[in-house]
């Protein structure tokens, strides 16, 4: 079974700490041990497992990735989200996390984000929950 839920981005691009609902998932889903396979089914957001405790790493993560990949730059794309699509290239839209003793097995500062590169929008995130 895939569990779904939405987000909304305020942003053109921010970091959205999802790990609250991912580990209620997992909860709500009695999943002592496995694996936790998060995705968005979209091309110009992405999923990313970083820092969680000092917000200027989302800061920085942010103003790197604009300086790498600016919104302007002489794409091809007619939508004028290229930059997005390439940002989330690199980030991925998908990330897998193992659980043990029904909990999300994150370092001590991580935390799963959607990184939003071209909002605002409402985004969806899918989860499927492997036991083992």
């Amino acid at each position: 079974m895939v569990h779904k839920f939405k987000v909304s981005t305020s942003g053109r691009c921010e970091m959205s700490d999802i790990t609250k609902e991912v580990q209620g998932i997992v909860r709500e889903n009695g999943l002592e041990s496995g694996v936790c396979h998060v995705f968005v089914p979209h091309t110009t957001c992405a999923l990313a497992v970083n820092e969680n405790a000092d917000p200027d790493v989302k800061a920085d993560i942010q103003k790197k990735l604009c300086e790498l990949v600016p919104e302007e730059s002489g794409y091809k794309h007619a939508e004028g989200n290229s930059d997005a699509h390439i940002k989330a290239v690199l980030a991925g839209s998908s990330l897998s996390v193992f659980v043990e003793d029904g909990a999300l097995l994150l370092g001590t500062w991580q935390g799963l984000y959607l990184c939003e590169y071209d909002g605002p929008r409402a985004r969806e995130v899918w989860v499927k929950l492997l036991r083992g």
